[in-house]
C-alpha cells in the first residue's frame, strides 16, 4: 500500500541521515528529521478526516497567501547557502517556498477544474501561467533556480494531464536536452537533433509545423556552444563544470566526483551499514540532503540503490493511478501533479549523485533531510482516502481525464 511504501521510504531516509551523521557531532540533525517524521506521520492521520471539497474551497487563500509568505522572506527570510528562503515564526523555522509548490498545484487544479476552462485556449493558458509564473519568480528571486524550476515541471505534468498539445510539450521538453548534449561535443549534437526530428515526424503534424520546429531545435543545439563560450567566466565555469566535472576536480566538479565514486563503490550488495568510505569519512559535502542517494547505494549497493527507486516508483505509480481513475478532475489533476513534482525530484536528485543532471539543491523525496520538505511530502499522501471510497471497476481513457 501507499502508506507501507512511505514508511520504508522515511525509514531508509532516517538510516541514511543516522549514516551520514554519524560520529560526527551532528547526531542532533537524525534526532530533528525522526521528531519531523513522527509529526508528518501524524499530519496524515489528522488531515484524513477534513472533507477533500476543504482543499478545493482553499485553494485560492492558501495560493494567495504562500505569496505572500514568498514575499515577506524577501525581506526578512533566513540567509543559508547563499538562499534567502527560510521564515522563523516562534522559533518555528520553515521554507515557504516548499509549501507553494503545493498551494500552486491546487490553485492550477481549483481552476481548471472549472466549467468551461479548456487548456487549450489563450485565455486560460495565459491565466495558468501567469498562475505558475508568480511564486515561480518569487522563489527565483531569493534566489533559489532548483526550486523554480520545480514549478516548470509541475506546470508541463498539468499540462500534459489536461490535454494540451503534445507536440508543443515535447518540443519544450527537448530544449534542455538538445542543449547538454550540444555542450558536450559535435557528435551528439547530430545524434539529439537527429533523434528528436525523427520522433517529431512521428506527431503528423503539418509538414511547415514539424520543419520549423526541427530547424528552431537545430539553431538552439548550434548556437549554445556559442553563447556558453561568450558568457562570464564564473558562469561558463559551472556549465562546462556540469559537462565534464572532471575539469575542476578540486573546485566545483569535487562534490560529483566523490558523490560518483561513493555510488560506484556499493557494488552490488554495498559495503554495509555505517561502513561506507566516502560516507563514514565525510567526503561528500551534504551527504545528508542533496547527496543522501549517496549513502544508501554506497552502504547497501546495487540492490539499496534499486530499493530507493522502486519505492519512489511505486509512490509515483500510485498518484498515477489515483489521477486516471477518479472522475473527478480537480483531484486527477492534484494527483498527477503530485506524481509530476515526486518523479521530477528523484530524477533531479538522484541525477545529481550520478552526475547526470546539474547540482540543483533539489531534495530527495522522503530521503533528504529537511522538515519543511518531509512533512510536506507526508501531507500530499490525503488523496489515498478519497480513492478507497471510489469504484475501482470505473476507470476512464486518457482522453476522459479530466472530462
Amino acid at each position: 500500500s501507499t502508506f507501507l511504501i512511505t514508511i520504508l521510504l522515511v525509514t531508509v531516509g532516517l538510516l541514511s541521515i543516522y549514516s551520514a551523521t554519524y560520529d560526527a557531532g551532528m547526531s542532533s540533525l537524525f534526532f530533528k528529521q525522526l521528531i519531523l517524521a513522527c509529526i508528518g506521520l501524524l499530519s496524515v492521520v489528522v488531515i484524513m478526516f477534513f472533507p477533500f471539497r476543504w482543499f478545493r474551497n482553499m485553494a485560492t487563500p492558501l495560493y494567495l497567501l504562500n505569496n505572500l509568505l514568498l514575499v515577506i522572506v524577501l525581506f526578512f527570510g533566513e540567509k543559508a547557502g547563499g538562499t534567502i528562503g527560510w521564515l522563523n515564526i516562534g522559533g518555528v523555522r520553515f521554507q515557504p517556498a516548499e509549501f507553494a509548490k503545493l498551494s500552486t498545484l491546487l490553485m492550477l487544479a481549483h481552476y481548471l477544474s472549472n466549467k468551461g476552462t479548456d487548456i487549450r485556449t489563450i485565455r486560460d493558458l495565459l491565466t495558468t501561467v501567469g498562475i505558475v509564473l508568480i511564486p515561480a519568480a518569487l522563489t527565483a528571486w531569493q534566489p533559489d533556480t532548483g526550486t523554480a524550476s520545480v514549478y516548470l515541471a509541475l506546470f508541463l505534468g498539468v499540462l500534459f494531464w489536461t490535454g494540451f498539445d503534445l507536440f508543443i510539450l515535447y518540443f519544450v521538453i527537448s530544449i534542455p536536452l538538445v542543449i547538454v548534449l550540444s555542450l558536450m561535443g559535435k557528435m551528439q549534437f547530430f545524434a539529439s537533433t537527429s533523434l528528436f526530428a525523427l520522433v517529431a515526424a512521428m506527431f503528423r503534424k503539418k509538414f511547415l509545423v514539424t520543419v520549423s520546429a526541427i530547424a528552431l531545435i537545430v539553431m538552439i543545439g548550434y548556437l549554445s556552444p556559442i553563447i556558453v563560450n561568450n558568457l562570464k567566466p564564473h558562469q561558463k565555469d559551472r556549465i562546462v563544470t556540469f559537462i565534464n566535472p572532471g575539469s575542476d576536480p578540486r573546485g566545483k566538479g569535487y562534490n560529483v566526483i566523490q558523490s560518483i565514486l561513493a555510488v560506484g563503490s556499493g557494488g552490488f550488495a554495498g559495503k554495509g551499514f555505517l561502513q561506507g568510505t566516502q560516507t563514514q569519512l565525510r567526503y561528500i559535502p551534504k551527504q545528508w540532503t542533496d547527496f543522501i542517494y549517496c549513502v544508501p547505494t554506497e552502504e547497501f549497493g546495487f540492490l539499496g540503490g534499486t530499493l530507493v527507486i522502486a519505492l519512489l516508483f511505486g509512490i509515483i505509480y500510485r498518484a498515477v493511478n489515483i489521477a486516471s481513475i477518479t472522475d473527478n478532475k480537480f483531484m486527477s489533476i492534484v494527483c498527477f501533479g503530485i506524481a509530476s513534482i515526486f518523479f521530477y525530484h528523484s530524477v533531479i536528485n538522484i541525477g545529481m549523485a550520478l552526475g547526470l543532471t546539474p547540482v540543483m539543491g533539489i531534495p530527495l523525496p522522503f530521503l533528504s533531510y529537511g522538515g519543511t520538505s518531509l512533512i510536506l511530502n507526508l501531507f500530499v499522501l490525503y488523496p489515498r482516502k478519497v480513492f478507497i471510497r471510489m469504484p475501482t471497476e470505473k476507470r476512464l481513457s486518457m482522453s476522459e481525464v479530466p472530462p
